[in-house]
């Protein structure tokens, strides 16, 4: 309920205000499992991706926006909730992995999830190497990886900014990564980071990023 009414009223808003630049949403699959892979540089950048995209996109949000008290704590609630958010303890290994899971039971039930590979943003503009957890669930789910790359978003929030600037962004999707049958017989550990690099030079080919070549701090992936 509360994403049909948000997303009635979110996107048109918030594209008069950002007037964002979209290219290859032909890209993005109109139905089924999908992935949308995309590189992070903000926290508004949970919300602009479902905003330009063609579909319901599911990301994981801290836990700690669905569970403060009081009427602030619910109106939080609601607006992650209606954004199609879900949540997950990101400072608890176990839950991670539970979050792995979620994901799965996303795509099982033929919907787009959203992830970042980096595992947490971007503090430089650099692009950090990716986590495998995107190409776990790809190759698990059996569902294609779209690609996207972000360019502005940084500057609509930095870090450390509680509310959004008026700045101009531009989201680029990819062509598909189709994974079925591309790693038959591939020992999974090498299936994984093989596909993981693929995703990830297809996202600075997208966002235009210097690749940092370490991974990020955090290491969840989700």
């Amino acid at each position: 309920m509360f994403y049909g009414v948000l997303h009635r009223i979110v996107p048109p808003v918030a594209k008069v205000l950002w007037r964002p630049t979209v290219e290859g949403v032909h890209h993005v699959p109109r139905t089924g499992g999908v992935i949308l892979a995309s590189n992070h540089l903000s926290f508004a950048d949970s919300v602009v991706i479902p905003v330009v995209a063609p579909r319901k996109v599911v990301f994981l949000a801290k836990s700690d926006y669905f569970t403060t008290p009081g009427l602030k704590g619910r109106a939080m609630r609601a607006w992650f909730e209606g954004l199609g958010m879900l949540p997950v303890d990101r400072d608890d290994s176990r839950a991670a992995i539970a979050s792995l899971d979620t994901a799965l039971q996303v795509l099982g039930r033929g919907e787009a999830f959203g992830i970042y590979p980096e595992g947490t943003r971007s503090r430089d503009g650099q692009l950090y190497r990716g986590r495998t957890g995107v190409a776990h669930l790809a190759l698990t789910a059996g569902v294609p990886i779209v690609p996207v790359g972000l360019h502005g978003t940084d500057q609509l929030q930095p870090v450390g900014s509680n509310v959004p600037r008026l700045a101009r962004v531009t989201v680029r999707f990819g062509a598909p990564i189709d994974v079925a049958g591309e790693y038959d017989g591939v020992p999974p550990g090498r299936a994984r980071r093989e596909l993981t690099d693929r995703v990830m030079t297809a996202i600075q080919q997208l966002s235009g990023q210097e690749e940092a070549g370490v991974y990020n701090e955090r290491s969840l992936g989700v």
